[in-house]
This record gives structure tokens, C-alpha cells and sequence, in this order.
């Protein structure tokens, strides 16, 4: 679902506000106000923050609110630079089979890596991370023997795309700073001590403790 069929929802919160405000109408005026705001606190209820946010702040790049358009991303010129390519592999192994967002959060994780001191600086630092140790990795797909080829022409088109959107310095709002993710098919050790922050699809997103050091 793209982010403008997303907004629909903030569209009937505002259209449930002024049929409460002109049934008010012929109230006096202190009722109708109590009635109006009673009724926008209600429908903004099922409306989240983030989504408010995007739909009230002025974009740079008018591109952005499409971000999520599957359809809009399909069209986008394809990069063969070296760190679009490394996340793109990632995004395409890793979360195919899930929807633009769960794509995008996963993309994020890796972004947060980088920007972390304990992990590589790099894009393909990253997602190669002890990719010559076998089954041993970051990314499972790195080392488990298989060929790292992104055969499916539709999926790679849309993984290029959301890496160029995230590497071109695109907000990291769906995952909360995770770092880590699995999916619902397993249970890693670490998980139990991670904070879990967001979940899409069948990918499940942590945010790993912070480390105190003491000098």
C-alpha cells in the first residue's frame, strides 16, 4: 500500500471532524465546540503521529511523499553504484517476499549498522560482514554457499530503487534505530535481551542494548 492510499485514513479523520462541526451547528456555541473537538480527538485516534507528520510538513522533494509507492519506485532509473548495489543485494535476499515497507526497514537496519562504531563504516562493509565464514555471518544470505545473483528481474528493480531513496538520505522512521532483525520462523538467542521495535510482515526488528564501557 503506498503512502498516498495511506493517507486516506488521515482524510476520513479530518472528513469525521467537519460533519461533527456542522452537526454542531445549530447548538449553542460552547456545545458545538465540545462536540467538535470531542469528535476530531476521536477520529485522530487511529492516525499515527508519523503519518500526521508527513501529511502536515512541507516536502523539500515532492518525490518524497511518494516513497512508498511501489509503482512510483518501479519507475525509477536503476544505479550500478557500489553501495546501491550492496544494499540493494541485501534488500533483495533478505526481504523480497515482504512488502515496500518491510524492504525499507530492512534497509534501515543496515544503515544504523553503519552509522554504529562496533560495526563496518561502509554499506558492503556491512552487508559482508564475515561473509567468508560459512553459514557464520551478519546476513545469512552472504555465506551460505548460494550464488548472490538477483534473478528476479521485478524484485531487483524495486530492492535498486529503495536502496538509491535510503542511500540518497531518506528519514529512518519505521524501525526506531533497530539493528537487528529475524523473522517469525525462528528464535536467536539474542532476541531476548533486544528491544523489539517494530514488526513487518514476517520480519521482526530489535534495537540491541546500549553498551556502557568504563575506563
Amino acid at each position: 500500500m503506498g503512502i498516498v492510499n495511506r493517507l486516506a485514513a488521515f482524510g476520513t479523520a479530518l472528513a469525521l471532524t467537519l460533519a461533527a462541526q456542522s452537526a454542531a451547528a445549530d447548538l449553542p456555541l460552547e456545545q458545538s465546540l465540545a462536540l467538535a473537538f470531542s469528535a476530531e480527538r476521536e477520529a485522530m485516534r487511529g492516525v499515527s503521529s508519523s503519518l500526521v507528520s508527513r501529511a502536515t510538513t512541507p516536502f523539500d522533494n515532492p518525490a518524497d511523499i511518494l516513497r512508498y509507492d511501489a509503482s512510483y519506485l518501479m519507475e525509477m532509473p536503476q544505479s550500478n553504484d557500489t553501495p546501491v548495489q550492496c544494499l540493494a543485494e541485501a534488500i533483495y535476499h533478505e526481504a523480497r517476499g515482504e512488502d515496500v515497507y518491510g524492504q525499507f526497514a530492512v534497509a534501515e537496519v543496515i544503515l544504523n549498522r553503519v552509522d554504529l562504531p562496533n560495526y563496518p563504516d561502509s554499506v558492503c562493509g556491512v552487508v559482508h560482514q564475515n561473509a567468508e565464514h560459512l553459514n557464520a555471518c551478519q546476513f545469512s544470505y552472504a555465506c551460505n554457499g548460494r550464488s548472490r545473483e538477483m534473478v528476479e528481474p521485478s524484485a531487483r528493480r524495486l530492492a535498486n530503487a529503495i536502496a538509491q531513496i535510503m542511500l540518497s538520505g531518506a528519514p529512518r522512521e519505521l524501525t526506531d534505530g533497530a539493528t537487528h532483525f529475524h523473522t517469525t520462523g525462528v528464535r536467536p538467542r539474542w532476541a531476548q535481551s533486544f528491544h523489539r521495535t517494530a514488526q513487518f510482515g514476517s520480519h521482526l526488528f530489535y534495537r540491541e542494548p546500549v553498551r556502557l564501557t568504563l575506563n
